[in-house]
This record gives C-alpha cells, structure tokens and sequence, in this order.
C-alpha cells in the first residue's frame, strides 16, 4: 500500500435509500484523501459491517429500517470507542442532535445540504474534531444548557487548571477516557476525576454542556 492510500481516512457509508448512497459514494470517492470501506442500506447490516470495518469514519442514516441510526450510533460507538461516527438526516430538531452528541457522535449533517457540508463534515471528524451542520448547529447547541451567558463562561474557565481544561476539550471533541487517558499519558481515573472537577466548576450536568462550552471558548477549532 503506498503512502497517499494509506493516509486516507477509511469511510464506512450506511443509508436505506439507493439513490443517497450512489451520491455518498460518489462524493467520497472524488476526495483524494478518503477511501469509501463498506456501505450498508439498513441499520442491522450497518452495525454489523461498521463494527467489522472499524473504518475512521461511519456516516449513519438516523432513519433505517431494523435498526434506527441512533441505536446503532449507540452500539457501535460501545464497540468501536474510537472511531468516529457522522450522522446524516433530514432533522432539524435541536432534540435529535442533543441526543445525539451525548452518545458521542462528532457530526451532524443535515441531507439537504449534504452536498456541500458532507465532505468537510467528514474531514473534521476523521481527524478529531466536532462538525454541525451551520443550518442547526447555532440554534441547537444554543438551547442546549442552562447556560447562555457567554461571558460567564468565559469568566469560568479561568477557575479550570491546565488538565481539566484538556480533558474537557478531548471529551467534548468525543474521545473516550481510555482514549484520553493514552493521549495525555495519565491514568483514566485521572481522566474521570479531571472531567468531573472540571465540569463541577463550570456547573456543567453533561456532555452537550460541555460540547457547547467547548465551541463557544474555540476548543474544538484546531483538533
């Protein structure tokens, strides 16, 4: 395998319409620095291939029969922890997308304008950021704490140490404590310590606090 094949991020693709798959497809294979791994119409078939795969990248259909893309987000992210998982739907609904990054999922592409965000949508992810599509992304995240000043929050990561501060920005971006724990060479009951003493600081409850934090103060820009 040469160098530019082996660099590609290795995409797995799963929705029940032919029509959206054959353009997935298409748009993926025209990017040189992606490699369509395996595809799947229907959410039994995507998790079980998805989890085979192991690909860098599995683009989930929230809306498949069997299995819908929420659950399998669910079960194979509990068994593939670090590998990232885009989800591309036709919702618009905050509540979804909430969900959604409390499961761990790092993008959220809406098909309407799959076109042009998907490609970029997976390049984030693939390599370690956090990607919501611009038409949802504001509105969603915005409704998502009881927290909305943003100057408040500013003010509050001043009380965070420089640990907690990264432990935070790694598990927002969707990293598992195992994977942060490697990462910043420190044990993963460190992690859980640093992550709970960082939250109870900023008076944060769970994930998608911390995922709307995280881009309000710019974390998550430079993966």
């Amino acid at each position: 395998m040469d160098q530019q094949a082996s660099s590609r991020l290795r995409v797995f693709l799963a929705d029940d319409h032919p029509v959206v798959l054959s353009g997935m497809k298409a748009l993926v294979a025209d990017d040189p620095g992606l490699e369509v791994v395996g595809e799947a119409n229907d959410g039994p078939n995507a998790l079980r291939r998805a989890t085979e795969l192991r690909p860098d990248v599995a683009v989930l259909d929230l809306s498949m029969p069997g299995l819908n893309g929420i659950e399998v987000a669910r079960k194979f992210l509990a068994a593939c922890p670090d590998c990232r998982v885009l989800v591309l739907t036709v919702h618009e609904d905050g509540a979804y997308l909430r969900q959604l990054l409390d499961l761990g999922v790092a993008g959220y592409v809406l098909k309407r304008s799959a076109t042009e965000e998907l490609i970029r949508g997976i390049h984030a992810v693939g390599t370690g950021g956090i990607y919501l599509d611009p038409a949802i992304a504001g509105r969603a995240i915005g409704r998502a704490t009881t927290h909305p000043h943003h100057g408040e929050e500013h003010n509050a990561v001043s009380e965070l140490s420089t640990r907690e501060i990264e432990v935070l920005r790694l598990a927002a971006i969707g990293h598992s404590n195992k994977t942060i724990a490697a990462k910043l060479q420190i044990g993963a009951k460190s992690v859980e310590t640093y992550k709970a003493r960082g939250m109870a600081k900023l008076g944060f409850h769970n994930r998608v606090e911390v995922v709307r934090f995280a881009l309000s103060m710019g974390w998550l820009s430079d993966p």
